[in-house]
């Protein structure tokens, strides 16, 4: 059950990042500038977003199972779709279909590993899952530039597509919301009252420090390794295609041994706040480096993105703060409010980002001074996670959110 809703997560991260390894081809075939091409990638971010506290509401009362099968079935008609599309336009609903069935995917995990799991250990198995989920974001980088020089991009999404439907057969036949002896309890829980339990979430004070910082660091992740990190690496440093797929690569992968790593530590040592903070002050260095044009030395950009990558798991450990400082029965429901803030972050910022880039342009051939606004743009969203996490409630990896201390500092 674990694997098959990983799953479903690693194909949310291929759909996440693909579009920079193929941004040439898509502007190729559309006819489109930077600006247009951002929003066409954007808008899996803009669905995925307002997804976020549906899908938390929707596993925690109809259960993660249901969720998960129409999702895999939604996703995998926008995948097919997009690779059909003769227009920008059909394009874009393409994407926004796809955005729309993979945005159950990662709550819906998170719900069923807190089911299915002990609490001591649900930072643990999440960060494994999210792991999982970044070798699809691998799969998305480096690998589909070279696939695409093969064969076309177009087959490559109507493969995925029949793959979402394969995987959403998989799930219903195999995956259950909860353990037996839960579901054939005499006196099981009632089923949570969805309004109540947003209402709590967003009510809570200690959950907004955990939204901010997914905001800051996520959201100007996923709008580098997802869209203009390949563009500025070969515009800015004359870095090939596949080589500057290959550094988003290299970010990928180290915060997926990060992801593995912190959640494991946190829940050995029993401290969140530390950990993330460390990981955020580390993230905002990165992009310090990047403007400070560190990046043309020598073998430092290989370094940056390294770097840059380890520190960025960080952020994961807001999932298990959220759920640790709500009600257990709303955990759904508190992961999806924290996870909206990333992708709100990247549904502005890609498009943002482009028209940046477009603007100091201004028609002539990119150029590294021409990144520059949008990389301070993203540098100052990490600055806001950073000083968000500063604010993050220590849990001591329990669910503290009866108690009633006063002054609500760590």
């Amino acid at each position: 059950m674990f694997a098959l809703a990983a799953g479903a997560f690693w194909l949310s991260f291929f759909h996440r990042v693909a579009p920079a390894a193929i941004a040439g081809e898509l502007q190729a075939a559309f006819g489109i500038g930077g600006a247009v091409l951002g929003t066409l990638a954007a808008t899996y971010y803009v669905v995925y977003m307002v997804m976020q506290v549906p899908t938390g509401v929707l596993s925690d009362t109809l259960g993660p199972r249901r969720v998960l099968t129409v999702g895999c079935l939604v996703g995998g008609a926008g995948s097919i779709l997009f690779g059909l599309a003769e227009s920008a336009l059909a394009a874009a609903v393409g994407r926004t279909l796809v955005g729309l069935g993979v945005s159950v995917a990662f709550v819906s995990m998170l719900r069923l590993n807190a089911s299915w799991f002990h609490e001591r250990r649900f930072a643990t198995v999440s960060g494994l899952g999210a792991t999982i989920g970044l070798t699809g974001a691998l799969a998305g980088a480096a690998p589909l530039a070279w696939l695409v020089a093969h064969v076309s991009w177009r087959d490559v999404f109507l493969a995925l597509g029949a793959i979402s439907v394969a995987l959403a057969a998989a799930i219903w036949l195999v995956v259950r919301d909860a353990p037996a002896h839960q579901r054939a309890a005499p006196n099981p829980p009632a089923t949570p009252r969805w309004r109540d339990g947003l209402e709590a979430v967003v009510r809570n004070p200690r959950t907004w420090p955990c939204f901010w910082v997914g905001f800051g660091m996520s959201g100007s992740y996923m709008t580098f390794v997802g869209l203009w990190g390949v563009p500025y690496l070969a515009d800015a440093y004359g870095r090939s295609v596949l080589e500057a797929t290959e550094h988003t690569a290299v970010i990928i992968v180290a915060s997926a041994a990060s992801q593995a790593l912190v959640g494991a530590v946190s829940d050995r040592f029993g401290r969140r706040r530390p950990l993330l903070m460390g990981a955020a002050l580390g993230y905002l260095l990165c992009w310090v480096a990047w403007l400070a044009g560190i990046a043309a030395l020598p073998g430092a950009s290989w370094a940056i993105c390294a770097v840059m990558g380890f520190t960025l798991g960080g952020f994961t450990l807001t999932w298990s703060c959220a759920k640790e400082v709500n009600p257990p029965r709303y955990a759904g429901t508190a992961i999806s409010v924290v996870n909206i803030g990333g992708f709100l972050a990247v549904g502005l910022l890609q498009p943002l980002v482009g028209w940046l880039i477009d603007r100091a342009a201004a028609g002539a051939p990119r150029a590294a001074g021409h990144y520059t606004a949008g990389m301070i743009l993203l540098a100052a969203c990490a600055l806001v996670g950073l000083v968000a996490a500063l604010f993050i409630r220590e849990t001591h990896c329990r669910n503290i959110w009866d108690e009633r201390t006063s002054p609500d500092t760590a």
